[in-house]
């Protein structure tokens, strides 16, 4: 049984080097995961990989069922969960290739399934969400980048949008002044579902762009993608090293 798992946002729909060993269709109450539980080895630590946005990133942000992802990795034994994110960044130390590890979210999306806590319940059920990542599991990346040698930001604020579009660039100005530093269209409700079904969840950040406003030249795909790419093999010697020191 694996205890940590590898959530794959955008660039990141396969992990290289990983042996797999079995793909599981996972059904749920909720509806079908992005795409089948990928079981596997990477070095020398049992994982299960999942791509948020389909085997074929095929899937939109404000598409995703956020709900049967989280609820197939717990039901798989997944008790740790490293959410690989491609973003914008709106603060200065936040430029494109960066990774960053956020500490904090603010939440812009809308109708989207948020909770697991709405029907058929015995009593009303709050979370606390004061601090949304685990610090443990925060630690623990952070931790691995010093010993892998890779450069990161240890803390950010991440704004979650509801895409596909990317935002404006006064839209970017209002998450500033809100104290955003980056801007992803992912992040929640994945983060709190997480939270509800008590699993250390971190987000590892990869910054594709500059978001809207932040940046000399037009937002290109191709620049995002480069970026990602860069990005994405520093992310690999992260992981590395983060299943190395890591305990499931």
């Amino acid at each position: 049984m694996s205890g940590i798992a590898i959530m794959g946002g955008s660039g990141f729909t396969k992990l290289e080097k990983l042996e797999i060993t079995h793909r599981e269709v996972a059904h749920t109450p909720f509806g079908e995961p992005s795409a089948p539980l990928t079981h596997g080895v990477f070095n020398d630590q049992e994982i299960v990989f999942l791509p948020r946005h389909g085997t074929g990133h095929t899937i939109p942000p404000h598409k995703v069922n956020y709900r049967a992802n989280i609820w197939a990795l717990k039901h798989a034994g997944v008790r740790q969960i490293v959410a690989i994110a491609a973003v914008g960044g709106i603060a200065p130390e936040m430029a494109p290739g960066v990774i960053a590890i956020p500490d904090q979210i603010i939440d812009y999306t809308y109708g989207r399934d948020h909770t697991f806590f709405e029907q058929d319940l015995s009593h009303v059920t709050h979370i606390d969400f004061t601090h949304p990542y685990s610090e443990s599991l925060r630690g623990k990346l952070l931790d691995a980048a010093q010993r892998a040698g890779v450069p990161v930001v240890p803390h950010g604020v991440y704004g979650a949008t509801q895409g596909p579009r990317l935002e404006t660039a006064m839209e970017i100005n209002r998450m500033q002044r809100d104290g955003c530093s980056l801007v992803g269209m992912t992040g929640m409700p994945e983060t709190s579902l997480a939270r509800e079904l008590d699993l250390d969840y971190a987000c590892c950040a990869v910054v594709a762009n500059w978001a809207a406003g932040r940046g000399d030249t037009p937002i290109t795909m191709k620049a995002i993608e480069d970026n990602i790419e860069h990005g994405m093999k520093q992310m690999i010697t992260l992981m590395e090293a983060l299943l190395n020191g890591v305990k499931t």
